[in-house]
C-alpha cells in the first residue's frame, strides 16, 4: 500500500476517533483538532500493531476519566485543566510516541522504536491510571519528597498505595500488550516497559512535588495548577516551580523519563 493510501486511511480513522472521543466529551475542539493529528500519524504509518496500543492508552484513560468524574469533582479545582483533553494535554501524552512512529519509518523495522513508542504510551498510561484509580485510596496520600508529609487528594506530587498499585497495572497492559504485539512475541519488553512506565510516572511525581509551577487561591486558600484563574475565578497567584513547567509540559517529561530508562535497560540487558 502506498503511503498516500496509508496517511489517507489513518486520517480518516483518527477523524473518527476524534469525533467520537469530542461527542463523549473527552476531547475539546483543540484536543480533538491535535488527536486527529497524532492518530493520522500513528494510524496511518505505524499500522494497526501501533494503533492498538495508542487506542489502549486512549479508551482506558477516558473511559477512566468519566467512571470516577464524581469522585474527583472535589478535587478538580485542583488540576490545571478538566476530563476534556485539549491539544496540550493530547501532545503532552501522546507527542513523543508519535516521534517514534515517526523514526520508525526513518529506520524501519527496528525493535529500539517499538519498545521507546510503548515505553513512551506506558509512562502516561501509568500516570493517568494512577491519577484516576488513586483517588479510592481511603487515607490521603503522601508526598513523594519525604513519605511522610500527608498531602490532599489531588495535591500534585502526592502517592498512595492505591495509585502506585494502578499505575503499575496502567504500565503492564501496555508492557504486555507490546510484548504480545512484538515481533517473534518477545516476552522480555513486558517487564522492561512495565518498569519504564511505572517509573515514568513516578518521575511525574516528583516533577509535581518540586519544579513544576504550582499557585495558590486566596480566596479558598488552596494550593492548585490552575492559572490564571481558579475555579471560583479568583486570579491565582504563582507559589513556586517553574512557571513554564505546567501539566504538560510534566506529561511529556513522564514520557520521556520513561523511554530514558527502557533505553538504559536494554544498554544492562540484552533485549
Amino acid at each position: 500500500m502506498s503511503l498516500p493510501i496509508q496517511l489517507l486511511l489513518g486520517f480518516l480513522l483518527a477523524i473518527l476517533v476524534s469525533y467520537l472521543a469530542f461527542r463523549f466529551h473527552s476531547l475539546d475542539r483543540s484536543g480533538a483538532t491535535a488527536a486527529t493529528f497524532v492518530g493520522t500519524i500513528i494510524f496511518g504509518l505505524g499500522g494497526w500493531r501501533w494503533s492498538i496500543l495508542l487506542l489502549m492508552f486512549f479508551i482506558s484513560s477516558s473511559a477512566l476519566s468519566r467512571s470516577f468524574m464524581d469522585r474527583k469533582r472535589g478535587i478538580n479545582e485542583k488540576f490545571s485543566k478538566g476530563s476534556e483533553r485539549d491539544a496540550g494535554q493530547v501532545f503532552g501524552n501522546g507527542g513523543l510516541a508519535t516521534a517514534f512512529v515517526l523514526l520508525n519509518t526513518i529506520f524501519p523495522h527496528q525493535l529500539w522504536s517499538w519498545i521507546g513508542f510503548a515505553a513512551a504510551l506506558a509512562s502516561v498510561n501509568a500516570d493517568t491510571w494512577a491519577t484516576e484509580l488513586g483517588t479510592l485510596n481511603p487515607t490521603p496520600p503522601r508526598r513523594i519528597t519525604d513519605l511522610k508529609t500527608h498531602v490532599e487528594a489531588g495535591t500534585s506530587g502526592g502517592i498512595s498505595l492505591w495509585g502506585t498499585g494502578a499505575a503499575l497495572l496502567g504500565s503492564s497492559v501496555i508492557g504486555l500488550l507490546a510484548a504480545l504485539l512484538s515481533s517473534n512475541f518477545n516476552w522480555a519488553i513486558f517487564p522492561l516497559v512495565t518498569i519504564s512506565g511505572l517509573l515514568g510516572s513516578l518521575f511525574d511525581s516528583l516533577l509535581g512535588a518540586t519544579v513544576q509551577a504550582m499557585y495558590f487561591c486566596p480566596r479558598h486558600h488552596k494550593e492548585t495548577e490552575k492559572h490564571p484563574l481558579h475555579t471560583c475565578g479568583t486570579e491565582t497567584v504563582h507559589i513556586r516551580g517553574w512557571k513554564w513547567l505546567n501539566n504538560d509540559w510534566v506529561n511529556f517529561a513522564c514520557g520521556a523519563f520513561g523511554v530514558l530508562t527502557t533505553f538504559t535497560l536494554i544498554a544492562m540487558v540484552k533485549i
